[in-house]
């Protein structure tokens, strides 16, 4: 019989979170702006809720609002590079999830933006995880999630 061991991390949003070696996400790269972070919990924002939260292990004060692009954009879809396979490890077998960073400006929901054009890819059967740099017109940096004509007319 094998036993795991937790562990504890104590992070500035969420206070102290215990979580096993099976639950961490790991980018072998890093993630884009943050090279030294590899370590991450991914975990459900509340019961019910679309949104995830991606903390660092490595930099507790560091997380990340992230979401399935495709519950909002359904036809969001791009081509995985031999190198990303390679690095994450993936076969045509593997599970996988497409993440997007979420930006929120405080106070203004509606101003919620998706960041399409980095996605992250982890490879769910063995944890790893990459952030990607797509160059394709049709998936901005900051995609408005709820059209600015549609934010004014609610406004108004």
């Amino acid at each position: 019989m094998t036993t795991t061991t937790n562990s504890l991390l104590t992070t500035k949003r969420f206070g102290q979170v215990e979580y096993s070696a099976q639950d961490v996400v790991t980018f072998p790269d890093g993630i884009i702006g943050f090279p030294k972070c590899n370590s991450f919990l991914l975990f459900q924002h509340k019961e019910g809720s679309a949104f995830r939260w991606l903390q660092s292990i490595d930099q507790p004060e560091l997380a990340f609002l992230v979401v399935e692009a495709v519950q909002f954009v359904q036809d969001y879809e791009f081509q995985i590079s031999h190198s990303v396979v390679a690095t994450i490890e993936l076969t045509e077998e593997s599970p996988y999830l497409v993440y997007t960073v979420v930006t929120i400006p405080k106070g203004n929901p509606e101003g919620m933006t998706l960041n399409l054009a980095g996605p992250i890819v982890i490879n769910a059967a063995n944890q790893k995880a990459k952030q990607l740099v797509l160059e394709d017109p049709r998936w901005p940096l900051r995609y408005a999630v709820v059209p600015q004509d549609s934010a004014q007319a609610k406004a108004a």
